[in-house]
């Protein structure tokens, strides 16, 4: 019989890990484009306040499971206040709907910073409160995407210890992948403008979530991986296309 429940927590700590790693996608792309705004030494140092942070309030939260349960019951209805339409929000869907707009007007506000050429340089003084202002960013979209998380892993197991060891296992995966993530993220244009439009799509979603559309996950993150693979082909066949250097050719 322990051996069967042991296989089972095994199995389920697996299952838990992968999809706190797939759910993590976006807190990756949004701690990767927030600190890469930072000077070069300070952005591991926000990638790793961001994701440590984001793994100390999800076992919090697990902690507080009756109050994040609470979070699905009705608080008010639209129509109640007057307005024609019959929808109710729960503090749940207040999170995802606050949450959805922070993120649209942070990847709205890095797309337009990006198309005007008014990227902003951290240099001397500034250093510490532009890293506390990503550190303060971070903090709020960990909240939000840590909610959704707890709340579809509640829906895999009632085991608040097999949830931590997850959310653990997943941290430190995402922590070994964040700085390639980001460094490639940087390092090419093209993907960090196609990462600030999936973060537009994952904030729609979220607005979208609080007003009771229910949009299957797995429908975003094919889109998102297959756009990413169209634009690793777009990458290569740039760099085939690029002139050969003579001289590199002689050497």
């Amino acid at each position: 019989m322990e051996q069967i429940l042991t296989t089972a927590a095994l199995t389920s700590i697996v299952s838990l890990t992968l999809l706190e790693i797939v759910l993590g996608v976006d807190n990756i792309i949004f701690v990767s484009i927030i600190s890469s705004k930072l000077p070069k030494q300070e952005q591991k140092k926000a990638r790793r306040i961001g994701l440590l942070m984001a793994m100390l309030i999800r076992i919090a939260l697990l902690f507080a499971l009756g109050w994040i349960l609470g979070l699905e019951k009705e608080l008010f209805n639209l129509k109640d206040i007057g307005l024609p339409l019959e929808i109710g929000f729960s503090g749940k869907d207040i999170i995802l709907l606050v949450g959805g707009i922070f993120l649209l007007y942070k990847s709205t506000s890095e797309i337009h910073q990006k198309l005007e050429g008014h990227e902003e340089n951290v240099s001397g003084r500034k250093t510490a409160s532009k890293l506390s202002k990503a550190v303060f960013d971070i903090a709020i979209i960990n909240l939000v995407f840590s909610i959704d998380s707890i709340i579809t892993a509640i829906g895999m197991t009632d085991n608040i210890i097999v949830m931590a060891i997850s959310v653990v296992l997943s941290t430190i995966a995402m922590l070994l992948f964040a700085g390639s993530v980001g460094e490639f993220v940087e390092k090419h244009p093209t993907v960090k403008m196609l990462a600030l439009a999936f973060l537009v799509m994952i904030g729609t979603l979220l607005i979208a979530e609080a007003f009771k559309v229910h949009v299957p996950k797995g429908y975003i993150y094919f889109a998102m991986a297959f756009s990413f693979l169209v634009e690793i082909l777009n990458i290569r066949m740039r760099k085939k296309s690029q002139p050969v250097d003579l001289h590199d050719e002689i050497k």
